[in-house]
């Protein structure tokens, strides 16, 4: 490199950049982004204008002087959960590192190896179930794979445990962690003490600065957890600084109070009914109308039988309605929003508002005093039953009502009357082994094209006749000579929820089959890659389970027959079916 001399204003080049160092320095940033093309650089020419570049950092660099040294932040708080075992860790790893499948023709084809990035959901919840802590080195890793995937935040904060918040307060790209607190059933014994300890006092000092100094996702973070554990706490908490907070932060704030939701938070949600964002009225009536027991239920129940009610001049029992013809303002107080969405009438939107917010319990005494189920089978005059008993479905969701839940949602053998995506609200409803039953009826009748959404709220791993209606669906969608990619949802879903222990009776699937007269050129050679892919990964699953457990067979990951599911009935739900949308 040429030197360029210096003087006292800067570098010294014939033609070049001249005036005090900023000012040079600026000059030579305003030509490198020009180009040479559209300004004469400083000294003539590009590598000129380098040289003088490397100088003035050189001399920046040189007259830089000593910061004085800040304090060491506190150490890293203990973590006493026990370690992984040693394979598992192993396997943590290759998860972290994420090999997806490649894609292929038609955005379908992922080849035969499993999916490693949709399996960690399942391995951060079984870990957790164990109650294992993080390796230390894998913290960084596991931070920046939660801030990616928004979906895996919960389980991966739970299992990074304290020290990853420690590390979210010294950087800043990982500060959505303080948004998140370790749920009180997955922390160790120890720190579940200290936290125990902690929320047995919660007006201390240091919970009061906290949410009166601290950042939002702090604030949120502490609302939470006192939630859990002190519901009453919580509120207070909220309630003393309620009226000096932002809408924005009262929407998310009031968002906290359906953890703990009790009668005792009636008084602060009747409060805010009137307060002065949309938003945040609307979900205290939402909040309030999960209360049965409320005063804003029970004005709800008034005005919902005023509309709906027995024809009195019908021969045979009959539902009639006369929707209201106007939403006056208590209503609109109440949370009844007076404008519909494109293509609804008003008087069926208000109906339907009114209905949903109703307390289920009010239409027995009604309707005679009969039962859901008589209720439901109730004609409806006037072509008003598609309203009504959509509104139904939302209020039975809504108020988690089994009885309410499985009167509407019918035979899993008829069309579901309100469409898949209700059903599968219903369904959600339901007890685990019911909705299982259900769920495989469905699929039996009609097949798996509107099966996915019901699929996704069945526990995991899916029980034996619902895992073998779908195999069995699966392999008749082969037969018929399709391609898979249709089916790709389903078949994600059956890789992380399919029983380990379905993979044997799966193995001859993974064969080619004969191609089916008038079927698709090749799509026998695609299903058989589906289904290659779909047995190692229950192969993978059931070796992922052994490893955690610290069992030997982890390390082969196979075992015998049925030894392959064990353990991971575990996982209840929370198996990442809720990452699994359509591929």
């Amino acid at each position: 490199m040429n030197a360029v001399p210096l003087t006292k204003d800067g570098p010294d080049t014939t033609d070049g950049a001249r005036g005090t160092p900023d000012e040079a320095w600026g000059e030579l940033v305003t030509a490198a982004l020009l180009g040479s093309e559209r300004r004469t650089p400083p000294g003539g020419s590009p590598a000129a204008l380098l040289d003088a570049a490397a100088v003035a950092t050189v001399r920046h660099r040189a007259g830089l002087l000593p910061a004085p040294a800040r304090a060491r932040p506190e150490p890293a708080p203990e973590d006493r959960r026990p370690a992984l075992p040693a394979p598992a860790a192993d396997r943590l790893t290759m998860l972290l590192a994420g090999r997806p499948g490649a894609s292929g023709p038609g955005g379908g084809r992922r080849g035969a190896s499993p999916d490693l990035t949709e399996l960690l959901p399942q391995w951060l919840s079984a870990a957790n179930e164990h109650g294992y802590r993080a390796p230390d080195a894998q913290l960084p890793a596991l931070l920046d794979t939660a801030r990616a995937r928004t979906d895996l935040r919960a389980e991966t904060l739970a299992f990074a445990g304290p020290r990853a918040l420690w590390l979210a307060r010294l950087n800043p790209d990982w500060k959505f962690a303080l948004r998140n607190s370790v749920p009180q059933h997955r922390a160790s014994p120890g720190a579940t003490a200290q936290a125990a300890s902690a929320r047995s006092r919660p007006d201390t000092e240091a919970a009061r600065q906290l949410w009166d100094e601290g950042l939002f996702a702090e604030r949120v973070a502490l609302l939470d957890s006192l939630r859990r554990s002190d519901p009453a706490a919580g509120l207070a908490l909220l309630a003393g600084t309620w009226a000096t907070e932002r809408a924005e932060d009262r929407l998310m704030f009031l968002d906290s109070l359906r953890e703990g939701l009790g009668p005792s938070d009636e008084s602060f949600l009747e409060q805010a009914l009137s307060d002065r964002s949309r938003t945040v009225r609307a979900t205290a009536a939402e909040l309030l109308s999960t209360l049965p027991g409320s005063a804003l239920a029970a004005r709800m129940a008034v005005r919902a039988r005023a509309y709906v009610t027995q024809d009195p001049l019908a021969t045979e029992p009959q539902i009639a309605v006369e929707a209201p013809h106007e939403c006056d303002a208590d209503m609109q107080r109440d949370g009844v929003a007076p404008k519909p969405p494109s293509g609804r009438g008003e008087r069926a939107w208000w109906l339907g508002q009114l209905v949903e917010a109703a307390p289920l319990s009010a239409w027995s005494e009604q309707f005679g005093g009969r039962g859901a189920r008589e209720i439901v089978d109730l004609p409806v005059a006037d072509e008003w039953k598609q309203d009504l008993h959509a509104a139904w479905c939302r209020a039975a969701a809504r108020q988690r009502d089994v009885e309410w839940s499985r009167a509407l949602i019918g035979s899993p053998t008829a069309p579901p009357a309100e469409g898949p995506g209700d059903a599968a609200k219903l369904l959600a409803v339901l007890p685990e082994t019911e909705r299982a039953v259900w769920a495989a009826g469905f699929i039996e009748s009609h097949g798996l094209s509107e099966a996915f959404r019901m699929l996704g709220v069945c526990a995991v791993p899916w029980a034996e006749p619902l895992g073998r209606a779908v195999v069995d669906a699966l392999e008749i969608a082969r037969d018929a000579g399709s391609y898979p990619w249709s089916f790709s949802g389903v078949l994600g879903l059956a890789e992380r929820c399919l029983s380990p222990a379905d993979a044997r009776r799966l193995e001859p699937l993974a064969a080619v089959p004969d191609e089916p007269e008038g079927g698709s050129p090749g799509a026998g050679a695609y299903w058989a890659e589906a289904f290659q892919r779909l047995v190692a990964t229950l192969h993978l699953r059931a070796a992922m389970h052994a490893e955690l457990r610290g069992a030997a067979e982890g390390q082969g990951g196979r075992g015998e027959h049925g030894e392959e599911g064990r353990g991971e009935g575990e996982l209840g739900q929370r198996s990442g079916v809720e990452t699994g949308g359509q591929r």
